[in-house]
């Protein structure tokens, strides 16, 4: 019997969804080389900072304390640092969030806008870092992105217990454990740690579950 509403129910794949592998292979295949450049296999040890030179946020270029190397790159920085780590365990614990949230999230408000989420926690990131932070140095990493994700998780869960009426305190635990979180790694690295980038991105995703990934409540 043909369905009289006329439409195909949703299809869903097992396993993140293609754009996420293409974003952690780009990252994969930035990471390799350096690391491998790093141990003395290939190349120089002069690989790694050369790429960040580049592809790296640095704050001193917003403030005019050294010139760009290219034209474009005081904007290009804002999103080009996300593609960049600084070891294969740093971007290993960042792909493992971006595939397992950013599959859950797809899911539900579609790849288009999940890269757009991804991309404006990365800027916003970065912003947040440059107008933050007191460091002169390089700022590398997709947590800024991954704490997007976290950002909209959170705020959907929020937006959907204040519907149903149920208490908020699950959620207010999960920021809070966020934010301890952040603190104990940040004196582990002894301050090497870009919580602004968290932050900024963090603050990105919550804004979005109320606007483009607003998520349909139901009762």
């Amino acid at each position: 019997m043909r369905d009289p509403t006329n439409k195909r129910p949703p299809i869903t794949t097992p396993g993140a969804p293609t754009f996420l592998w293409v974003l952690i292979g780009l990252m994969a295949a930035i990471e390799l080389p350096l690391t491998l450049s790093d141990a003395g296999w290939i190349g120089s040890d002069g690989w790694r900072i050369n790429v960040f030179l580049y592809g790296a946020f640095w704050p001193p270029l917003l403030n005019g304390g050294f010139d760009p190397l290219y034209p474009v790159q005081k904007a290009l920085m804002f999103l080009t640092h996300a593609l960049l780590h600084g070891s294969f365990v740093h971007l290993a614990m960042n792909s493992v969030v971006l595939l397992a949230l950013g599959k859950s999230v797809a899911a539900v408000i579609g790849a288009g806008k999940t890269i757009l989420l991804l991309a404006l926690s990365a800027i916003s990131g970065a912003a947040a870092f440059g107008l933050l932070s007191t460091s002169s140095g390089p700022m590398i990493g997709a947590s800024g992105a991954v704490f997007g994700l976290l950002g909209l998780w959170q705020a959907w869960d929020y937006r959907r217990r204040r519907h149903l009426g149920l208490s908020i305190q699950p959620v207010m635990s999960g920021i809070a454990g966020l934010i301890l979180v952040n603190l104990v790694l940040f004196f582990a690295l002894s301050g090497a740690l870009a919580w602004e980038a968290h932050l900024g991105g963090w603050i990105v995703g919550w804004m979005a579950a109320w606007t483009f990934a607003s998520q349909r409540e139901t009762k």
